[in-house]
């Protein structure tokens, strides 16, 4: 385990800017987002970043959040770990998604860690423990095969108890965090007060014998059928030519920005204006990390990995034994109703909230943190 601090060297912005600048758009499509990421926005978000965001300053501010890496297995992680400030924090582990990073932690790690100073009772101190995702940011890939869900929640485990020394701990998540989280509910169960998560991470075991599918059931399958046929190409593609994919995305900052912001969109809570819910050096901070550390063809590899392993909660039915609080926000991707996750996890509490979706630290970072507190302070034991 040692210290980490983000140190980007000038030669490597100096390339970004030059690219930046020598960006050759597509033509416009349409006025609006029906075609994707609009040509005019993409040129008013890339000349921002080109001459207005300041790297310095938001690596200034990455850095107030203590990171350090550590040998797991066949590579490093890199992760942030704040110690909380009250009688017995619950060590928390918090796993970002796709295509997010560990920067989703900076504004829920504070009211966690200290809630004292954040109006809270400091009963509820959280230490939380926030790694990127393997071959994410500052978490180089392996490069071996088999880097699925499955295998990076026991990365993860062995994280929090061999090398941080915590026999027992709670874990959080959302999009590929709420798969990985599912995965250490499953699998490491012995070792957790309880799961919380804000997007269904595992299909549930539904047959002859089971209960009958309610209306909101059959709604929700529906729905869900339609958001495949009309959003998920991206993680078509994503889940069988990474790499190809990777190749365009590594090469074009502006590639990498359509493709990214496009999603943060689509996502939200924002009723058509992403920069109504994140600020554009929000959004440039998330994808200068995936630009600064090249890390967009082994963050989408992830896709391919979950999809040909049996072990991913998706993909074989099952039930999670360890206690389970679930955050329902209104725009997430998948919107189960509470007696679908019942069927899948010991589900101890389902909050449903007025607004938020896929982003929910960035998004609505006071609601979650209130819905972690509320849930784990019975399971603190």
């Amino acid at each position: 385990m040692k210290p980490f601090r983000i140190e980007v060297p000038a030669r490597d912005l100096d390339d970004l800017r030059d690219r930046l600048a020598r960006t050759r758009f597509a033509p416009a499509l349409s006025d609006d987002w029906t075609h994707g990421t609009p040509t005019a926005y993409l040129a008013e978000l890339l000349e921002y970043w080109r001459t207005k965001f300041d790297w310095p300053a938001a690596e200034a501010k990455l850095n107030e959040m203590p990171q350090f890496t550590a040998t797991v297995r066949d590579s490093d992680l890199h992760f942030v770990h704040v110690e909380g400030k009250g009688p017995n924090p619950l060590p928390l582990l918090f796993t970002h998604g796709w295509p997010g990073s560990f920067w989703e932690v900076s504004k829920i790690i504070g009211p966690l860690t200290d809630p004292a100073a954040h109006g809270g009772d400091p009963a509820d101190a959280f230490t939380v423990v926030a790694p990127s995702l393997p071959g994410y940011g500052f978490s180089p890939h392996p490069g071996t095969p088999g880097v699925s869900p499955a295998e990076i929640a026991d990365r993860f485990h062995e994280l929090m108890t061999d090398v941080l020394g915590y026999s027992r701990y709670a874990a959080q998540g959302g999009d590929w965090g709420s798969i990985v989280t599912t995965c250490l509910g499953r699998d490491h169960a012995d070792s957790l007060a309880g799961i919380h998560l804000n997007m269904m991470g595992a299909r549930p075991v539904v047959g002859e014998h089971s209960e009958p599918l309610t209306e909101a059931e059959q709604d929700f399958q529906a729905n869900g059928a339609k958001w495949r046929e009309q959003e998920a190409a991206y993680s078509q593609i994503q889940a069988t030519k990474p790499g190809t994919l990777g190749a365009g995305l590594s090469d074009s900052p502006a590639g990498l920005a359509a493709w990214i912001v496009e999603k943060f969109r689509t996502w939200s809570d924002c009723d058509g204006d992403v920069e109504s819910v994140f600020s554009k050096d929000d959004l440039l901070t998330n994808i200068s990390i995936y630009w600064l550390t090249n890390s967009i063809a082994t963050s989408t590899r992830l896709y391919y990995e979950a999809w040909r392993d049996q072990r991913t909660p998706m993909l074989t039915p099952g039930f999670i034994e360890a206690p389970t609080g679930f955050a329902a926000f209104p725009k997430e991707l998948s919107r189960p109703p509470r007696e679908w996750v019942a069927r899948a996890y010991n589900l101890r509490r389902f909050t449903e909230f007025e607004r938020g979706g896929h982003f929910a630290a960035m998004e609505q970072p006071q609601a979650l943190v209130a819905d972690v507190r509320e849930f784990f302070r019975p399971l603190r034991g």
